[in-house]
């Protein structure tokens, strides 16, 4: 996402306790309406009330007449792993998040629907991540460190400046199991140091204050003051300039280059829905959906025809995009991640 950005950390805190006592009483449900037309899950930022959801969903459902059920299910790794454990029987017409790193694992356990929207016609070609048309991009953006000026006068400008000592226990990071910044972030050292990555996170660890399952919960202790430093995106800053009007948090720019995350939404396969499904990955390439990614999802739209706001002038574009084959991610990802689990849970 995607920067899910909280207003500040005070209030991310008490909305992930309130959503929990929600939950608890029965007011949020984890399973789909009895009434819906059709049901998508999603991150839970996508779903919150500074979301995207609140705006494009009620487009949707006035454009067709019908109700659409949107169930917040966690970081966008734990949607996915919600639709894999629920492919044989699957409860959803759509899963969103999936984005260009989680691409090889949501083919690999075969959930997903081929569609090819009519309207891809919109996207650029760089951004078309999925050539069997598995999932459909619906935005993109840069991870980096997020830092606090206030708080950070020398921000690192570099992988290896991460391992500086005056940054210990000043990192924020996510769990690659859970979350998809923190699955970005490993992929990223991967991208730097290839198979020396272990050695990289072996450094690190004196410099991590906490790793949490999802970006919500880290920007939140970020914001919150807990630490100076958080994974997170380029635009974050944006958020804070359009709606805190402050320039204090920064995203850092890295000398080698930011990892390249593209979002997209995917039909599962054994969907009750499927027409309006195919309808709805339609909608998403629309300026319809398109214009309210900026200010709500806080990533860059996949359709370059929506105009960006002036809060976006704080949101760098690295001059070098990294970014690995899906292949490549296919073949190795389980490797990369039980050799990232050797070196963190010592």
């Amino acid at each position: 996402m995607k920067t899910r950005t909280p207003k500040n950390g005070k209030k991310a805190l008490s909305l992930l306790l309130v959503s929990a006592l929600l939950m608890f009483l029965g007011v949020f449900s984890l399973a789909p309406a009895a009434d819906a037309d059709l049901t998508i899950y999603a991150y839970d930022s996508f779903v919150s009330e500074w979301g995207p959801a609140g705006k494009v969903i009620p487009k949707f459902e006035k454009l067709h007449g019908i109700k659409v059920d949107v169930i917040s299910v966690g970081d966008a790794g734990q949607v996915l792993n919600r639709a894999i454990l629920e492919k044989r029987r699957p409860k959803a017409d759509i899963v969103l998040g999936i984005d260009n790193n989680m691409l090889s694992r949501a083919i690999e356990e075969d959930i997903l629907l081929p569609y090819r929207s009519r309207n891809l016609k919109l996207v650029p070609e760089e951004l078309l991540f999925d050539r069997t048309y598995h999932v459909t991009p619906f935005d993109h953006g840069y991870f980096a460190i997020v830092y606090d000026s206030q708080k950070l006068s020398s921000p690192p400008r570099s992988m290896d400046d991460l391992l500086k000592p005056e940054y210990r226990k000043k990192l924020i990071f996510q769990d690659p199991r859970t979350s998809s910044p923190g699955l970005g972030f490993l992929l990223w050292t991967v991208a730097v140091y290839g198979e020396g990555y272990t050695a990289f996170w072996e450094e690190l660890r004196p410099n991590i204050l906490t790793i949490t399952e999802g970006w919500d919960t880290a920007y939140g202790l970020f914001t919150a003051g807990e630490a100076p430093m958080v994974l997170s995106y380029t635009t974050s800053p944006a958020y804070h300039v359009e709606y805190e009007e402050t320039t204090r948090y920064r995203a850092a720019i890295f000398r080698e280059g930011n990892y390249l995350q593209i979002e997209g939404m995917g039909i599962l396969k054994g969907a009750q829905h499927l027409d309006l499904a195919k309808k709805f990955i339609d909608f998403i390439l629309t300026k319809d959906f398109q214009e309210e990614i900026p200010l709500t999802n806080w990533m860059f739209p996949v359709n370059p025809q929506v105009p960006l706001p002036d809060s976006f002038d704080y949101a760098p574009k690295p001059a070098r995009i990294l970014s690995l084959p899906s292949d490549e991610i296919e073949h190795n990802q389980d490797r990369w991640i039980e050799g990232w689990l050797g070196v963190v849970a010592k």
